[in-house]
């Protein structure tokens, strides 16, 4: 998972005015309640026999019980991480397009996508003054190199953007380390994204940042940053919560600290990978989408079980139980698995750029990609029509206590922002992922976090929402 860029929804005014022109009368908007049409009300709820189908078959033994997680530990087990650009990613792809053919899913194939690739090589650092102690890092994707000697320099640490400009007559020559509180990820992990170039502007020669999570065993934490333009490109990488604590103590006594930190990455230009498709096909109308996906690329420390094999898996598992089940919707359900997400979104982007024509088609996106731990509702992104005819939906799933439903005015996905953002509909699972950041990006994401009846609870809400809305006799209006 990278960084979400959020962007605003419609206000509400506008939203309404759409809705009067353009959309049939579904609801009657009154302030914090959704009251549909009596008609859709009924068609939605008459789905529950759908629902409790499918979530019997994933409980029984003899049917799916445990087939989401049995797959996804074989898949991470023979391929491990899966950074994009290497041949365990694409060894993965040709997998993966092997076991959608096998399980007679439609139009399964692969489109390609091109990217310049970065691959990280050997890589140390150290405090040697006052003392000597290995620093644990993980250099930053498109990080560039060290000179081949390395850099022995001195310390700066701060605490903020701020911290760093009233310190600015002290960076020249210095690595300067953040020792950044963490708020939330989305507004934290700009520390990461920027932290070289803020601190280029005033002369450092390297930065280390304190990972990007709010708990940490000594594991520090993988990511993209960016360059801003028009400054010099210097070394970054992430070190663990712990040691910049611990750096920023022995600073603050006003010990001088010296760090010895050595890099070595590669860049390679006309990069390629794959997205991968499958389908189940529309009965009435092919041609319209409902879209799951999850992407299969990862960072390359750990397994990527969680970030984001899960949320791959229980989306082209859910067609699976769909097509098992005999159960073919009016419109098409397409799954994408996506690739190069960890990079900036670029197999989705490429997507984007290559299906503007079918653009229009597509009725809801859905993605995970913060877990895939035991859900409990639903969160969405889209009108004030389509977030009622969702509460609708979240109802089915009483008997999982699945329920809760949280309209966004934010998007709700990584590679799916790109469609959020032309004004497509888009959907996550709500889970019990408090400790998701404890592990993203970490050689410590492993099958040891995940559960098996999560992952077929998650795989049953994938194929029980897609299919509904898939099948309904109305689409979602779009804002």
């Amino acid at each position: 998972m990278t960084h979400r860029h959020f962007r605003s929804s419609c206000p509400v005014a506008v939203v309404v005015l759409l809705l009067t022109l353009f959309v049939p009368p579904l609801t009657v908007a009154s302030p914090g309640k959704c009251r549909l049409v009596r008609s859709l009300s009924d068609e939605i709820a008459s789905y529950r026999p759908v629902v409790d189908r499918v979530l019997s078959y994933v409980r029984d033994k003899r049917g799916y019980k445990g087939r989401t997680w049995a797959t996804l530990s074989e898949f991470t087990d023979t391929f491990g991480s899966r950074m994009a650009g290497t041949p365990n990613l694409e060894n993965s792809i040709d997998y993966m397009m092997n076991t959608l053919r096998a399980e007679n899913l439609d139009n399964v194939h692969s489109e390609r996508v091109m990217f310049t690739g970065w691959q990280r090589r050997k890589e140390n650092a150290a405090l040697v003054r006052p003392r000597f102690k290995n620093l644990a890092m993980l250099g930053l994707g498109g990080s560039v190199s060290t000179a081949p000697e390395g850099i022995k320099a001195e310390v700066v640490v701060v605490t903020s953007f701020d911290d760093l400009a009233n310190k600015s007559s002290q960076v020249n020559g210095k690595i300067v380390v953040y020792n950044q509180p963490y708020v939330s990820y989305s507004e934290t992990v700009t520390y990461r994204e920027m932290g070289a170039s803020e601190a280029s502007k005033y002369g450092a020669v390297a930065t280390l940042i304190r990972s990007i999570t709010p708990f940490s065993l000594n594991t520090p934490h993988a990511g993209q940053q960016s360059y801003s333009d028009g400054v010099k490109k210097i070394p970054t990488a992430c070190i663990t919560v712990e040691d910049a604590e611990l750096l920023y103590r022995m600073y603050n006594r006003g010990t001088k600290l010296e760090i010895f930190l050595k890099m070595d990455s590669k860049f390679f230009t006309n990069a390629t990978s794959r997205n991968t498709v499958a389908e189940i096909k529309g009965t009435t109308d092919p041609d319209k989408i409902v879209l799951v996906s999850g992407h299969l690329d990862s960072w390359d420390v750990g397994q990527g079980a969680m970030d984001d094999g899960g949320g791959a898996f229980i989306s082209w598992n859910s067609l699976v139980i769909l097509k098992n089940l005999g159960l073919r919707p009016k419109r098409s359900i397409r799954c994408l698995l996506w690739t190069a997400e960890e990079e900036g979104y670029i197999g989705a982007y490429a997507y984007l750029k290559g299906h503007k024509s079918e653009l229009e088609k597509f009725n809801l996106v859905i993605e995970s990609d913060e877990g895939t731990f035991q859900p409990y509702g639903i969160e969405f992104h889209g009108s004030e029509t389509s977030a009622c005819i969702m509460v609708e939906v979240a109802k089915l799933f009483d008997s999982i206590n699945a329920t809760s439903m949280k309209s966004s005015k934010d998007n709700v996905g990584s590679d799916i922002e790109v469609f959020e953002n032309v004004n497509i509909p888009g959907l996550s699972l709500l889970n019990r992922n408090e400790k998701y950041f404890w592990y993203h990006h970490t050689e410590a994401d492993t099958m040891a976090v995940e559960d098996p009846d999560s992952l077929d609870l998650n795989t049953a809400m994938f194929a029980v929402i897609s299919y509904i809305i898939a099948d309904l006799s109305v689409e979602l209006p779009k804002s």
